[in-house]
């Protein structure tokens, strides 16, 4: 089944399988693929299946879809296919290729509290999945080390850590406030990646340019308070 791989500055964020004949993308909420990003138009751009066929339309978006570097109107998509909407990429995966690339672990609140989680798998659709908050020793097996971890700090996960395991680390509230935490060479750092709520690392806000983190900082999305740890 074919899908779309959505990312941003390199970081996936987001992946949803073409399942309906029509699926549209945009920045209001009820789109299928929604991107919160002022960028990107209420209605941007429509992906209707016709058998094997792909067809990538734009809506008369304010600032235009690009294929593969180039503005379209409407386009037969490919397999490989880089569809490019404001700042954000979305890769087009054929029906039946199967697409290696890294998994990331998703932490996110419940829907009943405020409290976030770890989905354990990739996220499967446009909308993240929530699973069971892990202890931080079953992402350490073998190693009597510990690496760096995300330690939630207050609501119902207080105490709990994520140890930062995979090169990168989503946490927050889709659509509310979401953040990317990447682990480099010379060490992690920290970058906005989608949301217009409340987000901040020592009281300073969170923007789309990465910032290095250190041991004991203070990272804040939507009222979670969380503490990057590295021993």
């Amino acid at each position: 089944m074919p899908k779309m791989i959505v990312s941003i500055d390199e970081v996936v964020i987001k992946e949803l399988q073409l399942t309906k004949d029509r699926t549209t993308l945009g920045r209001r909420p009820y789109n299928d693929i929604v991107i919160d990003n002022l960028a990107v138009s209420g209605e941007h751009a429509v992906i209707q299946m016709n058998g094997s066929e792909v067809v990538l339309e734009d809506l008369n978006s304010t600032n235009g879809t690009y294929v593969n570097g180039k503005a379209i109107k409407k386009q037969t998509l490919q397999n490989g296919d880089s569809i490019e909407v404001g700042k954000y990429k979305i890769k087009f995966v054929g029906d039946g290729v199967t697409e290696d690339f890294d998994k990331t672990m998703v932490v996110k609140a419940r829907p009943q509290t405020p409290a976030p989680v770890v989905a354990a798998a990739p996220v499967a659709s446009a909308h993240v999945a929530t699973g069971s908050f892990p202890a931080a020793s079953s992402a350490v097996a073998g190693s009597n080390t510990l690496p760096a971890r995300i330690k939630v700090l207050n609501g119902a996960a207080a105490g709990r850590e994520v140890p930062l395991t995979k090169v990168v680390t989503t946490v927050g509230k889709p659509a509310v406030a979401v953040a990317a935490i990447t682990k480099r060479h010379h060490g992690y750092v920290v970058h906005h990646v989608e949301g217009v709520g409340n987000s901040s690392l020592n009281g300073r806000p969170i923007t789309s340019d990465p910032v290095s983190l250190k041991n004991g900082d203070l990272i804040e999305l939507a009222g979670t308070q969380m503490q990057f740890v590295q021993a």
